[in-house]
């Protein structure tokens, strides 16, 4: 993953108050929109199984205590090629369910029922974004399923809060039909995009809209759902 690890480890004690300052301009916090992606995400499953959970560039395990709330889930795998990122990860989040790795070679090859990741392939370098996907693609189970997050470059206030992060200002972003494109390059079957976070805090007497306009493109960010091949 490039230089990715090196600039984590930078990062790994403070990642969370750098994120908050950039995302601050929606008047929410990190703890919001982490829930709400994984609520979302569940609305999503539909009866699909989620016992095992890969939380693919995990950080300092924001996502950790939600996907932890979902329901059937019996082992969370966190991984990140950000050493400091784990240990921090390690120290939060001391439950027995969760273990943290650094290293992919400890992920079993159909082994995942769900593989999980938040705005984290924008960082990979362009030309490694491929085998990345192969390596999630390795770790699933036939008939497992892919939550793609990313950040969506056609919202104009994503690309501002962006340019407010010290990680994110010179990121490479994905627009929905790379992303797309680039799931099923890696044999992923697409099963659906939908887009989330359309109104900032002060306009939260408007979300109740976000389910009518999930098929918009000008989310904050967006999930595409793939699913391996049975």
């Amino acid at each position: 993953m490039g230089n990715t690890e090196a600039e984590f480890d930078e990062f790994s004690e403070n990642y969370e108050e750098s994120l908050q300052k950039g995302i601050s301009l929606s008047g929410e916090g990190i703890d919001y929109f982490a829930e709400a992606r994984v609520r979302h995400l569940s609305e999503r499953l539909s009866g699909r199984a989620r016992h095992r959970i890969l939380d693919f560039g995990c950080g300092t395990g924001a996502a950790t205590p939600f996907l932890l709330g979902l329901e059937g889930v019996g082992q969370l795998v966190g991984f990140d090629p950000s050493s400091r990122s784990i240990d921090v990860a390690r120290r939060r989040w001391r439950n027995p369910t969760a273990r943290f790795v650094s290293s992919q070679e400890g992920l079993e090859p159909g082994s995942m029922d769900l593989a999980f990741c938040n705005g984290v392939f924008h960082h990979i370098p362009v030309l490694e974004r491929l085998e990345a996907c192969r390596s999630i693609h390795r770790t699933l189970r036939p008939g497992g399923v892919f939550a793609f997050w990313e950040n969506n470059p056609w919202n104009p206030g994503t690309r501002w809060v962006m340019s407010r992060i010290p990680f994110d200002r010179d990121a490479i972003t994905l627009s929905p039909p790379e992303s797309r494109r680039l799931l099923r390059s890696a044999g992923f079957e697409i099963l659906g995009t939908d887009f989330l976070f359309f109104f900032p805090r002060a306009l939260a007497f408007l979300r109740f809209l976000d389910p009518l306009l999930r098929t918009v493109p000008l989310g904050a960010q967006y999930l595409v759902l793939a699913a391996k091949p049975a």
